[in-house]
């Protein structure tokens, strides 16, 4: 059976998670779930369901998930967007344009935990911090657990003006306990769940009305700062209207837009002649992430990165003044626009931000686009354009999955003009598949070549890259392990594109690395490494590295227990040769999921070099605790410290959800300089900040 259709609602419905409603039983079922893991193509061990009902309004997801040892079901997360990749869950995407190209993904665990996403391109990409207005309520039972999934029509997006809808739809159940992975459609180990070019279809979806509606989240923040020139009183107000524009497209606007319920940076030590990477976390650029990307992959270069906005070099805050934006799909066109006035601050003027994309689907997976940014500041125009491809298939070969693709960009601002070398490319082939995974590209940019409201890692070099991994499945010998991955080699070959002379290298080699049935992992590598440098690098404060080029040979190994356990441990490391000296690097966190109310995690991070022009180390401690009173009662303290900057932050974050689609949060900060030995108190913020929502 590859399809499950809906049946309508004819009478009252009480959400609340016991599937006790007549409609229940009527609807039709289905339950022919097969096991991706661990036995693969064996029917799931525990009995699972799943029907559909909708009304004018919403869709309703019933899912009986029996268990005949229930009291063995791992459920220790609450949180809104838990870690569900370690719990007992229950996934369901829907396809909702049937382009076999992307998904909206929505998790729940027995808790009555939600966690959601975006996926793209057939999971090549996801957008992990789109939060969808949705509820689900469930409950736990001798005969296992039990749920009613609820979901706003208005929250996703289709095609409008149809007398009755297809879609595609997938299910996943994950019994954790087993490590075990079933799924309706698409169980082959090739795929994902996100591979929504596997699913099967949705059909029932009669008459859906093409709404409009208006959105409202007005905010008001208030709070107090405590820094050495004193204390002083923090209030604001501002706010989002999200205009439904039918279900194919979303208007956004935004006012005096505030991002104090953000969750701090997680500190990094940089012992590398490039800057560091930091991630997106505002919720308002997250969403819609992957309409503004222009397709080039990694983090070499990033030609549009949006904490350009809003936040200065040194990531303090910029006043965004207001913004807006508009996401959506037309048949095959997909749309996305965007423009931001940020307030001058810091010496820098007023700003806008402004970027346009545009994406046509090609025949079955494959995609065509082009995108802009812009920067205009006191008549100065600033723009990075380019376009880019990927051809994809899931039958390359049988059932193997093929990308091919790449992506070409042009910047240009008004103070140099035009350049024909301002120009960067890179090219891909990629088969990602369970067995053989081989992986190729190539990227060129010019120093000319300067995207300002992007991050470029590195400037003016040429890269080739390309790696093959071998990962068997014993069957007869070792079979208490799941999958071994083997790499004859990974190489990196970046050049000066300017005199073609050597910028960086590394040849990796995986000797050995493999995951056992009950979820341990490990690998060791040996890897060549060589570093070209133009000019002197200071690496730490007095220690500085003389330009010149630098070969050696290093070894790398990772092992982790498996972190659905109630205490679970991961650490890497790294040893051998560094820059005519050497050194030794290790990570490790330890994570405790003590009950469903409260985890947390401690992680260390340790440098110790020793060179011919002087020796240091250095040290990162972080521990985040996170504990839940109900899944719209939740919140995490995270603390760090950097030795190499002698700096401790603390962050302290609150979230109740006293309705779906409403917010209440406390927020609590502060920076501790500790270079003199104790701890100085540099800034301290309090701040509360509701947000609520209502439609017109």
């Amino acid at each position: 059976m590859d399809n499950i259709t809906a049946l309508p609602l004819e009478n009252n419905f009480f959400f609340d998670g016991k599937l006790d409603e007549p409609e229940w039983q009527t609807a039709q079922k289905i339950s022919n779930f097969t096991q991706r893991e661990l036995d693969l193509g064996e029917p799931i061990t525990e009995k699972t369901e799943v029907a559909i009902l909708i009304d004018d309004e919403y869709m309703y997801i019933g899912v009986w998930c029996y268990d005949r040892e229930p009291e063995k079901i791992i459920a220790k997360e609450m949180r809104r967007d838990f870690s569900f990749n370690l719990e007992d869950n229950f996934i369901v995407i829907l396809d909702t344009y049937l382009d076999k190209r992307n998904g909206f993904q929505f998790v729940i665990n027995p808790n009555g935990a939600r966690a959601d996403l975006q996926t793209f391109n057939n999971g090549g990409s996801s957008n992990q911090f789109w939060n969808g207005v949705w509820d689900v309520r469930t409950q736990i039972t001798h005969e296992g657990w039990f749920a009613e999934i609820k979901i706003p029509f208005y929250t996703l997006k289709y095609r409008p003006g149809q007398e009755e809808q297809v879609w595609g739809i997938n299910f996943e159940r994950n019994i954790r306990r087993n490590r075990q992975q079933a799924r309706w459609k698409g169980w082959q180990r090739n795929y994902d769940i996100s591979d929504v070019s596997q699913a099967g279809l949705l059909n029932g979806l009669k008459e859906l009305r093409d709404k409009r509606f208006v959105e409202v989240k007005p905010y008001a923040l208030g709070g107090g700062e405590n820094t050495d020139g004193g204390a002083e009183g923090v209030g604001n107000v501002g706010g989002e209207i999200n205009a439904l524009l039918g279900p194919t497209y979303r208007l956004n606007l935004t006012f005096n837009t505030d991002f104090a319920q953000v969750e701090a940076d997680r500190q990094q030590i940089n012992l590398s002649r490039f800057p560091l990477f930091f991630p997106e976390l505002r919720e308002f650029f997250l969403e819609g992430d992957d309409f503004f990307d222009f397709g080039f992959g990694g983090n070499r270069i990033i030609p549009f990165y949006s904490r350009r906005i809003g936040l200065s070099e040194s990531r303090e805050t910029v006043p965004i003044i207001a913004g807006a934006r508009i996401l959506g799909k037309e048949e095959k066109t997909t749309l996305g626009a965007m423009s931001i006035q940020t307030a001058a601050a810091g010496g820098d003027p007023s700003t806008n931000f402004s970027t346009f994309s545009v994406r046509q689907d090609v025949g079955d997976q494959s995609v065509i686009g082009a995108m802009t940014t812009n920067k205009i500041t006191d008549g100065r125009w600033h723009s990075t354009t380019g376009v880019n491809g990927r051809y994809s298939t899931a039958n390359f070969i049988g059932k193997s999955n093929l990308d091919v693709g790449g992506a070409f960009i042009q910047s240009y601002n008004t103070d140099e003009g035009y350049e024909s070398d301002a120009m960067a490319y890179r090219a891909f082939v990629s088969l990602p598949n369970d067995f053989l995974q081989i992986f190729a590209s190539t990227q060129r940019s010019p120093s000319a070549f300067n995207p300002e409201v992007g991050l470029m890692r590195r400037r003016n070099f040429q890269e080739s890259f390309g790696q093959v991994f071998f990962q068997p499945r014993p069957k007869n010998n070792f079979q208490w392990i799941r999958q071994f991955y083997f790499s004859p080699g990974a190489l990196t070959y970046v050049q000066f594109d300017d005199t073609r002379e050597l910028q960086s290298l590394s040849y990796k080699v995986r000797v050995l690395g493999f995951e056992t049935r009950s979820g341990e992992g490990f690998y060791f590598d040996a890897e060549r490494v060589a570093e070209g440098l133009r000019e002197d690098f200071e690496i730490f404060p007095d220690v500085v590295i003389a330009q010149g080029e630098y070969w050696w040979n290093r070894y790398n190994f990772f092992f982790e227990t498996f972190e659905a356990r109630a205490f679970s441990l991961s650490t890497t490391g790294s040893f051998g040769e560094f820059f005519g000296g050497n050194s030794f690097s290790t990570s490790s966190t330890v994570l405790w999921r003590a009950t469903k109310n409260f985890n947390i995690n401690a992680n260390y991070e340790k440098n110790i070099i020793n060179l011919p022009q002087g020796s240091f180390d250095t040290d990162l401690f972080g521990s985040r605790i996170e504990y839940a009173f109900h899944p719209q009662a939740f919140g995490s303290l995270l603390g760090q410290w950097n030795s190499a900057q002698q700096e401790m932050n603390m962050n302290f974050r609150l979230q109740l959800i006293p309705k779906i689609g409403t917010d209440f949060f406390l927020i609590y900060n502060q920076i501790v300089d500790t270079r003199s030995g104790e701890f100085d108190s540099q800034r301290r913020t309090l701040l509360a900040k509701l947000v609520w929502r209502f439609v017109l």
